[in-house]
């Protein structure tokens, strides 16, 4: 079973996934725009965009050969779309086809009611871009019909309904 993590900036989903492939010994896909902003010594441009969700595609798909039993992503292509949409106002046909085909995933979309927290790769700190953000995320989930779960409160409240989502839908492993 493949988890995603998906929503705006600074909502938990890197502790989240974290947490989660840790405790459950599972298999973990990380950001790699994080990496590859780090590393760039400029601003980034659209082309960066496509080659970050170019790559974590790829890694993503390599995890997945590996026969996992539970993947746990922190982020996906979603991400990308999104992000394109905001900052570009376009989209890239084979991030959405890529969106539509993908293999079945359960999300889980992190809700902007914890505290922003400073970033110099966070481009938004705006109560209603944040807010924004949410409902674009949750109108693409809802959009593709994918399975989702909402996260809400405090890091352990999170944790928790994350427990018992993934006990739910995974027959093989339980999460404690």
């Amino acid at each position: 079973m493949i988890f995603v993590f998906t929503g705006p900036e600074s909502t938990g989903k890197t502790t989240l996934a974290n947490h989660f492939s840790k405790i459950g010994n599972a298999s973990l896909v990380e950001e790699y725009a994080r990496t590859f902003l780090e590393d760039l010594n400029r601003d980034y441009n659209l082309a960066d965009v496509i080659e970050m969700a170019a790559t974590q595609l790829k890694m993503e798909q390599d995890a997945t050969k590996q026969g996992a039993t539970i993947l746990f992503l922190d982020t996906d292509l979603i991400t990308y779309s999104i992000w394109i949409k905001v900052k570009y106002n376009t989209t890239i046909d084979w991030i959405d086809n890529a969106i539509s085909n993908q293999p079945k995933k359960h999300y889980f979309l992190c809700n902007i009611d914890v505290p922003w927290e400073p970033d110099p790769l966070r481009e938004a700190p705006n109560k209603k871009d944040r807010e924004k953000l949410f409902t674009m995320y949750l109108n693409l989930l809802e959009k593709h019909q994918f399975s989702y779960t909402i996260l809400s409160g405090n890091l352990d409240e999170r944790i928790e309904k994350c427990r018992k989502t993934i006990n739910l839908l995974s027959s093989n492993q339980s999460i404690k």
